[in-house]
């Protein structure tokens, strides 16, 4: 005998919906990145600084990535009562993130590329003047790291929890943005130690030396990036603390079962669903099942499929 039980829950419930208030800060972040972009392209150019040139067009580049994060609310937005959507339309966020951090590896190769063109080939620099705009530049990248950090808190569901799921609740695409002004901030660090170093003791070979280690850097947090929204978008939550929560829930069970078949995977920042096919031998309805499970609230959507034998 096999029965079955899905309990849904509605688009506009519980499944996330776009982030306002993420949106709202990101769109300020674009403003005040572009804006400080043009000066330090403009000054680069005016002070014959490459370090500050080039901190200008690494800039420009996480402009457009920032960009592609506000894109990416907008349509989640637009798209989050679209029935085409069977969980809603969280992971436009999720895919602007994967964009971001591939953005991100671009930005640090060509770091990489300009340094080691700059320790081959040193120029003269106006110092003082070049010095003044970065720290500008660093301190707008400063404020809109604060404007982007994630406010994010750890759950409770009233019971025994040994796990952890804050990392759950982080808004992917709003860690994109703020990693990039982070890429930002560290390349302006990067700059105004350089052109100290080559104003106070003539040693240029800084300037390059720090924006290989700044490529480094930003290559890391990419590739971190880069594993948080493909996990998510390519469905692997398996290992994912929730599902060892699941089978805890099965094997402490008052009627015994034996878990044949599950399905994990999230839709939403600290929401999943989960399929799980159960084999018994008592009689006992899905919902039994079900109602055992929802102690953990991050299950929001949950198939069960009871087989007795």
């Amino acid at each position: 005998m096999q029965s079955t039980f899905e309990h849904h829950c509605s688009a506009a419930g519980r499944f996330d919906a776009g982030n306002p208030l993420a949106e709202h800060k990101t769109r300020w972040a674009v403003i005040l990145t572009a804006l400080m972009m043009v000066a330090e392209i403009t000054g680069g150019w005016l002070f014959n600084s490459m370090a500050l040139l080039a901190d200008g067009w690494h800039m420009s580049s996480h402009a457009l990535a920032l960009g592609l994060s506000l894109l990416a609310y907008a349509l989640a937005r637009r798209f989050a009562q679209d029935a085409r959507f069977s969980f809603g339309a969280w992971k436009f966020e999720v895919l602007g993130g994967y964009t971001s951090a591939l953005c991100l590896i671009g930005v640090a190769g060509v770091m990489a590329w300009e340094s080691v063109a700059r320790l081959l080939a040193p120029q003269a620099i106006h110092y003082d003047e070049a010095i003044l705009v970065a720290i500008i530049g660093l301190l707008v990248n400063l404020a809109c790291a604060w404007l982007l950090r994630d406010e994010h808190h750890h759950h409770d569901h009233g019971h025994a929890h040994d796990h952890d799921h804050s990392h759950q609740h982080h808004d992917l695409n709003l860690r994109a943005a703020y990693l990039h002004v982070l890429a930002d901030a560290a390349t302006s660090v990067a700059a105004i130690v350089a052109l100290f170093g080559g104003k106070l003791w003539g040693a240029a070979w800084l300037d390059p030396v720090m924006g290989i280690a700044g490529s480094l850097l930003v290559g890391s947090w990419a590739i971190g990036l880069l594993r948080q929204t493909g996990r998510v978008l390519l469905d692997a939550e398996m290992d994912a603390p929730v599902v060892a929560e699941i089978r805890e829930v099965i094997a402490a069970s008052p009627i015994p079962a034996t878990i044949r078949d599950l399905h994990v995977w999230r839709i939403g920042k600290g929401s999943y669903a989960c399929v799980l096919s159960l084999v018994t031998n008592e009689a006992a309805s899905p919902d039994y099942f079900r109602t055992q499970l929802q102690i953990h609230e991050e299950l929001v959507h949950i198939t069960v499929e009871v087989q007795v034998s």
